[in-house]
């Protein structure tokens, strides 16, 4: 049903845990029976979740897949304090009790031909999502993902076997779910990593772009999610090459339905600055209006 106290798009479920896998550097992906929130989660949708029955407070944390018809989402976390800490002892069968979806999405459709996707750690998950979306919608969109991570990643890299022009012969690691649907992927970190990309997905995302004619650069938008600092990066990287993109904020967060304000970030327009709730005035937003 929905929540009393929010928009009506908004509601409480007790999910049940469906599958709950462990991965490397304390990371874990989990499925939970959510039919009213993945029926309506679009991509950028995040969740609050109420990690243990012993925890009131809950954690906002991003969907990575839904789907509608088996009612199912997917969450990737990292353990990071006492509430996920909990939430990985969940087994299947148990049940944590939510509200979503929340948030207003990434731009849902008129793509321009190549959207280039850049996610970092825990921004991977919406990019995964929205990449999922792209390949339902008609058109001849091809998307391009840049994703990095200084921890190791939450799958097993392999060397993609779809070429990219414009990207140096040794970056060569993929992410298999993005290869397995088509979706060319690229991995970057500092921690020699094997076929990764040494540096910053802001340094690659720009040496692929450099590669670009002019004509061809006019076709690539950009999308992403990460840590504050890359994510001005990247509004950077847009600018520099005159580029639209849109880009999810994380922020913490209390009550995640825009009562408590405690998630507010400034917003330009028009060159003045008003105050907005990345819970539900986002958390996407032009990379421009957050980082001019």
């Amino acid at each position: 049903m929905p929540h009393p106290h929010t928009r009506d798009t908004i509601f409480v479920e007790d999910a049940a845990v469906l599958q709950h896998q462990a991965l490397a550097a304390g990371q874990y992906l989990l499925r939970l029976a959510a039919p009213a929130t993945a029926e309506r989660a679009l991509p950028g949708s995040f969740i609050h979740l109420r990690c243990h029955e012993d925890l009131p407070m809950r954690r906002p944390m991003s969907i990575m897949r839904a789907d509608p018809g088996a009612g199912w989402i997917d969450i990737l976390y990292k353990v990071h304090g006492q509430g996920t800490d909990k939430l990985a002892r969940a087994g299947n069968g148990d049940t944590v009790n939510l509200l979503g979806p929340i948030g207003n999405p990434f731009k849902l459709r008129g793509y321009r031909n190549i959207p280039l996707l850049i996610g970092g750690g825990v921004g991977i998950p919406p990019m995964v999502f929205l990449a999922e979306h792209m390949l339902k919608q008609a058109g001849t969109v091809t998307p391009f993902a840049v994703l990095g991570s200084e921890i190791p990643f939450p799958f097993n890299p392999r060397p993609s076997g779809i070429m990219v022009d414009g990207i140096p012969d040794a970056a060569i690691a993929c992410m298999p779910l993005l290869e397995d649907w088509g979706i060319a992927s690229r991995l970057t970190s500092r921690q020699g990593y094997a076929g990764c990309y040494d540096g910053f997905v802001t340094d690659l995302a720009r040496h692929w772009l450099s590669g670009l004619d002019q004509e061809q650069r006019q076709q690539v938008e950009i999308f992403s999610c990460g840590p504050t600092p890359m994510l001005r990066a990247v509004a950077a990287l847009a600018a520099e090459f005159s580029l639209p993109c849109q880009v999810s904020l994380e922020e913490y967060m209390a009550c995640a339905v825009g009562g408590c304000a405690g998630c507010t970030v400034p917003v330009y327009k028009n060159g003045a600055a008003s105050m907005q709730r990345v819970c539900v005035d986002g958390p996407v937003f032009q990379a421009d209006e957050v980082f001019p």
